[in-house]
């Protein structure tokens, strides 16, 4: 079947994404955590890049000096953008220094705020469609990290007074604002420096983050007692990440173990999301891997996350064929490898062009119930890069799927002999149900910050 016959088929398919959002005010409560920030976002030209460079007095030879991807001083920051810039790649540095924080709220700034963390992206993403309560954790929530949240009264936390309140209405006056800046840069941009000429080579972001709280897994106590209180249908975690050894983050890890197992005990009807971020430090994605995710239902990854896990199990030759050829085919044998090993029950690994969900039969979500909230985040997360929100869920309703994603689904159908995977959507791979959905993909996205947490925690949802 060729690409114009697919495209029609799933255009079909599609048509069921105004229902499946309606849908989504049947659910009445979830809860996320742990991280919530403000992303400081700001469009960094080469020219901009190089009155950094000549004000920090910072040589060609200065600039490739890189002895740790941690944040000292501002020359470490200009470092860290000439990296990504002149490699066309994403990297996050840490900061815990006040001087930094205020150097880059001085010398950087940005064009626009908004909502950062994956506990704060996800907790306005279900809001946004219409969840009944969704109540979120911040360990700090001063006016401008407030005004992050979207202004609906279903979106919750917890003042100052321990009071539960519309989240976008709540001053903590004495709390700091945790700010991280997403420093982007547009491929095909020229920096000349020194007589050389660096092109980026692909468009991407840098990131500098002050996030102290975050940093040290700090837990905000009216909102545990909440959970501990209340009973809920969707748990989404994250911010695990950013933890590291050198901060106690694997002890963190482990004190936070006996909590959820609690909260599991209180909500069992509840389904339990961890997504996985990036983790630079192996010990800490290790006590992630093999402490917190077979407490959960299931999982949420994208490419690198997946290599990230790969590694962490000590699968390094399967990790490196994914680095190497960052394919459907190489993905799915990664997802294969993480289900067997870790026995969670449902994975969903979400791609350029592609998700993929790998789920044990007779999981709380159905195959077909899972095809239709894959659907529905892909026309969400089309929305958010196309338009820069979610406000209009149904700007790329109609959109087809891309060529791309095709082109991924029935590459990966022909490897695992499913030739009609990429016409249904639906198969089986060994004892597990498969589910494969190609997505909509916008050529000239606004944005794309934060769109794994709306992929996954759409899917999730909306899969009724």
């Amino acid at each position: 079947m060729d690409t114009a016959d697919l495209k029609k088929i799933w255009l079909e398919k599609y048509k069921i994404v105004p229902e499946q959002l309606k849908e989504l005010s049947n659910i009445n409560s979830a809860v996320t955590a742990f991280n919530a920030n403000i992303d400081a976002v700001i469009k960094m030209s080469a020219q901009n890049l190089k009155k950094l460079i000549e004000e920090l007095n910072l040589s060609l030879q200065d600039l490739q000096d890189i002895k740790q991807t941690k944040i000292y001083t501002p020359q470490d920051v200009v470092k860290g953008i000439f990296k990504c810039f002149t490699n066309g790649i994403a990297e996050e540095w840490i900061t815990e220094d006040k001087d930094v924080y205020d150097w880059l709220n001085d010398n950087i700034g940005y064009d626009r705020l908004q909502i950062g963390g994956q506990g704060g992206i996800v907790a306005n993403a279900l809001a946004t469609v219409g969840i009944k309560k969704v109540v979120a954790h911040t360990n700090s929530l001063p006016k401008l990290q407030a005004d992050q949240f979207v202004k609906k009264d279903n979106l919750l936390s917890f003042d100052e007074n321990g009071n539960l309140a519309p989240a976008y209405s709540i001053n903590r006056e004495n709390d700091v604002a945790l700010i991280h800046w997403i420093i982007e840069f547009d491929r095909g941009d020229v920096l000349l420096l020194e007589g050389k000429k660096f092109t980026c080579p692909k468009s991407n972001r840098f990131i500098a983050t002050y996030d102290p709280l975050n940093l040290k897994l700090v837990i905000d106590k009216p909102f545990m007692d909440y959970v501990q209180k209340n009973k809920t249908e969707y748990v989404i975690l994250s911010g695990f990440h950013a933890l590291t050894s050198n901060n106690d983050g694997v002890k963190l890890i482990e004190n936070i173990v006996p909590e959820l197992k609690k909260w599991k005990e209180n909500n069992k009807e509840a389904i339990f999301h961890l997504e996985i971020a990036s983790t630079q430090d192996v010990e800490v994605r290790k006590a992630i891997v093999n402490l917190l995710v077979p407490l959960m239902d299931s999982i949420g990854i994208n490419e690198r996350e997946t290599i990230d896990v790969l590694e962490a199990l000590s699968e390094e030759k399967l990790a490196r064929l994914c680095k190497d050829k960052t394919t459907a085919e190489n993905l799915f044998a990664a997802i294969v490898k993480i289900k067997e090993k870790l026995q969670v029950k449902r994975i969903q690994l979400h791609m350029f062009g592609l998700y993929v969900t790998l789920q044990d039969t007779g999981f709380k979500i159905s195959p077909e119930q899972n095809l239709k909230g894959m659907m529905t985040a892909s026309t969400v997360a089309a929305a958010k890069a196309g338009t820069g929100t979610i406000d209009n869920l149904l700007f790329a309703y109609g959109y087809t799927v891309s060529d791309v994603g095709l082109i991924e689904t029935s590459n990966l159908a022909t490897s695992i002999g499913q030739n009609d995977l990429d016409v249904k959507g639906i198969g089986r791979y060994r004892q597990w149900d498969l589910i494969v959905v190609p997505t909509i993909l916008i050529e000239k996205p606004i944005t794309l910050v934060g769109m794994g947490d709306t992929i996954s925690s759409i899917s999730l949802v909306a899969a009724r």
